[in-house]
C-alpha cells in the first residue's frame, strides 16, 4: 500500500530502466580519480569543472544529444557539518525533463535519493504546476520504498503548513487526519465544541471557543495489543491572532504554520504507521484558531486544567502550551512507555537557535543521546536545552497555580517547556520540541515554505527501538 498523501503527485523515484541518462558524482578536485567516460572527463576538463558542492555541467553526447550530467560535491576532505548532507536536492530543479539515475552514488545512494526526492517537492495547489517532470531512477527497491516512506510524511507536514488558514482550519485538519487514519485502519475520535467541557478539557474550549469553527480534540488510535504504547501530541493553532493580545499584522502573516506541530506528529504518524513498526499508537491533537469575539479568553482570567492546576492568563498570545496542557494530561492518563510532543512554542527558542535547529528538551538523558546520535546520522539537527529546574519559580503567580506567560522575557523557550512538564508524570519518558516549522531560506532539499523538523531522526530513533514484529 502507497503511503498516504494529503495532496497527490508523482513520487519523483521510479525503478530503474534502460532509459535514464547517467548523472557522474564528483567531489572537488576529483575529476582525475574517478572513472569516467573519456569524452566525458574532457568535456569536464574543457569546461572547467572541478566538482565544487552543487556545481552543474550537462554532458553533450557526440552528435550533440544529452548524454548526461556532472555533480559536484565539494570538498570531501572538509568536516561534513560543512558540507550539505542533501545537496543532491539541487539536481530536481537543475536537471533537463526526463529520467536520470546516479552513476556513481556508492554508499551514499540512500542519502543522495533521499534528498533528490526531498529537493523536488513544490506546493502548487493554488497555482499552475509546473510542467518539467524529472525522475531519478533507483534500482533497489526496499531503498526506494524507504525512501518514499519518509518523503511521504516530510511532505504531509509541508502540505499542511502551507495550506492557508482558510483551507486548513480545524474541520480540514480534522478531515486530513481522517484520511490518514482511514489509509492505515486507525480510529479517530474526536470530541468538540461543547463536549470539550463534558469530558473536561476546558482549556482546549477556552482557547478556541472564539473562532466560527468550533474546537476539537482529535484522537487517533492505531491499536497493537502487546505493543509499546507511543502517545505523539501536535499544537494543532490553525490560525493564531494572538487572541485578545493581539499581534501586530507583521506577525500574523505566517499564523497559518501554527499548527506546525500537528502536521509535524501526523507526518510522524505516517511514517510510523507505513513502516508497522511495533507501536501501540496514539496521536492526540487539540486543533483549534485563536480568534478575537465577544467571547474570547481574556488577559487576567484564570482557567482550570484538566489535571487540576489553575492558570493565569497573562498573554492570550501564549495559547499553544494552555491546549497543550489538557492533551499531555491526556496522554498521561493510560501511562504510555513514550510521549513526544512537538509545536510552535516559542519565538525564544528562534532567537536562541535560529529557525534551522529545534531545540529538544526531555530529563530522559538515554532518549536524548538516541536522539542526538540519530539526527546527526539522518542530517536532521536537534539540539537539546536544559529543563532548568530553578527557573520553575518564573511560573508561579499570586491569585493562581501557574502563570501562562512569565514577566521579564527571559528563558521563554524553557519556561515554555517547564510549564508543560508540569502536565507530564514524573514516572513517563517525554520529550518536547519547539519547532519553527518554516524554511525561511530555500535549500537544497527545500524550498521556503513549510517544514518538517526532527520527524526523522524521531523515526530513526523509534524504528530502533520498536522495528516490525516479522523483523524482530
Amino acid at each position: 500500500m502507497a503511503p498516504y498523501r494529503f495532496i497527490s503527485r508523482d513520487f519523483p523515484l521510479v525503478s530503474q530502466g534502460e532509459d535514464s541518462l547517467p548523472i557522474w558524482l564528483l567531489g572537488k578536485g576529483e575529476a582525475g580519480q574517478v572513472d569516467l567516460p573519456a569524452q566525458v572527463r574532457q568535456w569536464a576538463d574543457s569546461a572547467g569543472f572541478t566538482g565544487t558542492e552543487g556545481r552543474f555541467l550537462l554532458v553533450p553526447g557526440g552528435e550533440g544529444e544529452l548524454a548526461g550530467a556532472l555533480f559536484g560535491l565539494g570538498d570531501r576532505d572538509s568536516p561534513s557539518r560543512e558540507r550539505h548532507p542533501f545537496i543532491a536536492g539541487k539536481l530536481a530543479d537543475l536537471l533537463p525533463e526526463g529520467t536520470w539515475h546516479l552513476e556513481n552514488a556508492g554508499s551514499d545512494a540512500a542519502r543522495h535519493a533521499l534528498g533528490f526526492a526531498m529537493g523536488a517537492y513544490r506546493f502548487e495547489t493554488f497555482r499552475k504546476p509546473r510542467d518539467k517532470s524529472v525522475r531519478l531512477a533507483v534500482d533497489d527497491s526496499s531503498l526506494r520504498d524507504d525512501v518514499e516512506r519518509i518523503v511521504a510524511g516530510v511532505d504531509l507536514a509541508r502540505d499542511l503548513i502551507n495550506t492557508p488558514a482558510n483551507h486548513m482550519g480545524p474541520a480540514a485538519l480534522e478531515a486530513v487526519t481522517h484520511g490518514l487514519a482511514g489509509h492505515y485502519g486507525a480510529d479517530l475520535t474526536v470530541t468538540s465544541g461543547e463536549k470539550l467541557l463534558a469530558h473536561n478539557l476546558p482549556l482546549i474550549h477556552a482557547v478556541g471557543r472564539a473562532a466560527a469553527e468550533a474546537p476539537r480534540l482529535l484522537d487517533l488510535r492505531l491499536a497493537r495489543p502487546g505493543a509499546a504504547k507511543v502517545t505523539l501530541v501536535g499544537k494543532g493553532v490553525c490560525f493564531d491572532t494572538g487572541g485578545l493580545d493581539l499581534k501586530p499584522s507583521s506577525s500574523m502573516l505566517l499564523m497559518k504554520k501554527d499548527m506546525g506541530g500537528a502536521a509535524n506528529v501526523l507526518g510522524l504518524a505516517l511514517m510510523i504507521m507505513d513502516a508497522g513498526l511495533d507501536i501501540d499508537l496514539r496521536v492526540l491533537i487539540p486543533a483549534v484558531e485563536n480568534s478575537v469575539a465577544g467571547n474570547a479568553f481574556r488577559p487576567g482570567d484564570i482557567l482550570q486544567s484538566r489535571k487540576g492546576p489553575t492558570i493565569q492568563v497573562d498573554n492570550t498570545d501564549a495559547e499553544g502550551r494552555l491546549v497543550l496542557a489538557d492533551a499531555l494530561t491526556l496522554a498521561c492518563e493510560e501511562s504510555p512507555a513514550l510521549v513526544i510532543d512537538m509545536a510552535t512554542l516559542t519565538g525564544a527558542a528562534r532567537v536562541a537557535l535560529g529557525p534551522e535547529l529545534p531545540p529538544l528538551f526531555t530529563d530522559d538523558d538515554a532518549l536524548a543521546g538516541e536522539l542526538a546520535g540519530a539526527a546527526e546520522a539522518v542530517g536532521d539537527p536537534l539540539w537539546r536545552m536544559p529543563l532548568y529546574p530553578p527557573y520553575k519559580a518564573m511560573l508561579e503567580t499570586p491569585v493562581a497555580d501557574l502563570t501562562n506567560a512569565p514577566a521579564g522575557g527571559f528563558a521563554g523557550a524553557i519556561t515554555a517547556a517547564l510549564f508543560l512538564q508540569q502536565f507530564v508524570e514524573p514516572h513517563i519518558s517525554w520529550c518536547h520540541f519547539d519547532i519553527f516549522g518554516w524554511m525561511p531560506k530555500a535549500q537544497p532539499h527545500a524550498p521556503i515554505g513549510g517544514q518538517a523538523y526532527g520527524i526523522r531522526a524521531l523515526f530513526t530513533v523509534l524504528a530502533q527501538r520498536y522495528p516490525p514484529r516479522d523483523l524482530r
